[in-house]
């Protein structure tokens, strides 16, 4: 027995709202309806929050899983099959245990009398707001199956952004950290060894015993690592968790998005890129679906994925909502290139703005996938180069003393 929350109104339109026990959403309805009340809204009351459900939370839902349930979705529906059965085939098919989870609350929403927008609202770990506000002008216009297959080609689109910048990050990242492993355990457990050595034969040779300077600064890393790991690990650690907590404030997440603009190498202009093509493809999705024009400006600006762009669309919100264009806004902000004012400019005039937006989209994409190539190739020798000297300085620094003892007993 689950505790359901409920509102309703009696034939005479008073309104009734309360809580009651029941199996399933369903037969709350019933209950309610035997009652002479038309039901309005039955929604469970939540459980103080598990270990388990705490943990979900931190677990993003599989975007490319998303995109196959929405056209799945929207298959059963352009077929007529009927909004429930749809649901429970859904249901039955869907492999991810997060989605399946979220089906079946929209199926007993669904049998209890609320829209499918209205049930998404209430995952909204799963259904972010892009595909609620595309879902809710879908039902809204009457074509929830275009509003679906929109949402599936969007998911597609971003998810395949996404892909294209991880897997090109992945090679050097791998091969950065590996290098850093192999120079720690150089460090750790091989510099010590050559340590002793020389002290050894500066006793045998009765020379002095100081180190060159090179040499010192590497026995230094040595003895951090290994005498001061109790320190120097927690230290590390307790930087990247402040560095990560500031970076979910408002103030550390702006500044952070600003500052991934202005990265050298080329880094900063593939951030700028990516987050346009993301932009303006949620736009360009957005004012499809039918979506109103302030909300689909809202919407772009929070899924870009960067703090500048959703600045940049506060400031086109308010010149829209005062009866201005969109346009000028963008014109003023230093993230968007002029091509994309332009373009947009002309989208306005012409009426075009959402296939506008989506060439944007299209050739911003293309332009990640050309950069993202680009900036690999730079950053492998990049890499090489830097994994060089570091392997150099560490053995030139264990061989310096060598060289020394053996000029002093010479």
């Amino acid at each position: 027995m689950s505790t359901f929350a409920f509102r309703a109104i009696d034939v005479a339109g008073t309104p009734s709202r309360g809580e009651v026990e029941a199996e399933s959403k369903t037969a709350v309805t019933e209950q309610l309806r035997q009652k002479g009340l038309i039901v309005l809204d039955v929604s469970e009351k939540r459980e103080a929050m598990r270990i388990d459900g705490f943990m979900d939370r931190f677990q993003r839902v599989n975007m490319r899983d998303l995109s196959v349930f929405s056209r799945q979705f929207a298959t059963l529906i352009s077929s007529g099959m009927p909004m429930l059965r749809s649901l429970y085939t859904l249901e039955d098919q869907t492999e991810d245990e997060k989605i399946t989870a979220a089906i079946v609350d929209l199926r007993k929403d669904v049998e209890a009398g609320s829209s499918v927008a209205d049930s998404m609202e209430r995952n909204p770990m799963i259904f972010d707001p892009l595909y609620r506000s595309m879902v809710r002008a879908g039902e809204g216009s009457g074509r929830l199956e275009q509003a679906l297959d929109m949402v599936a080609v969007q998911l597609e689109k971003l998810d395949a952004l996404r892909r294209q910048v991880r897997s090109a990050m992945t090679y050097p990242l791998l091969v950065f950290g590996f290098a850093v492993l192999v120079m720690a355990i150089v460090v750790a457990f091989i510099v010590p060894v050559f340590t002793g050595i020389f002290e050894d034969l500066a006793k045998d040779s009765g020379e002095d015993a100081s180190l060159p300077m090179m040499t010192q600064i590497t026995v230094a890393m040595s003895d951090a690592l290994t005498q001061y790991w109790f320190i120097l690990f927690p230290a590390i650690g307790g930087m990247f968790f402040a560095f990560f907590q500031w970076k979910k404030t408002e103030r550390g997440r702006r500044q952070w998005d600003a500052f991934k603009l202005r990265l050298p190498a080329k880094i900063g202009d593939v951030v700028q890129k990516v987050a346009i093509a993301r932009w303006s493809r949620v736009f360009s999705g957005t004012i499809a679906a039918g979506v109103p024009i302030l909300q689909a400006i809202k919407i772009a600006g929070e899924t870009s994925g960067n703090a500048v762009v959703a600045d940049a669309m506060e400031d086109v919100y308010n010149s829209v909502r005062q009866g201005g264009t969109i346009a000028a806004p963008l014109g003023r902000s230093d993230v968007f290139p002029t091509m994309v004012t332009h373009m947009v400019s002309v989208g306005e005039e012409t009426g075009q703005l959402e296939q506008m937006l989506a060439k944007v989209a299209d050739f911003y994409e293309a332009e990640v996938d050309a950069k993202v190539k680009a900036l690999t190739s730079l950053i492998e020798p990049i890499m090489i180069i830097f994994v060089g000297v570091v392997v150099g300085f560490i053995v030139i620094s264990m061989y310096l003393p060598i060289f020394s003892l053996y000029d002093k007993i010479r």
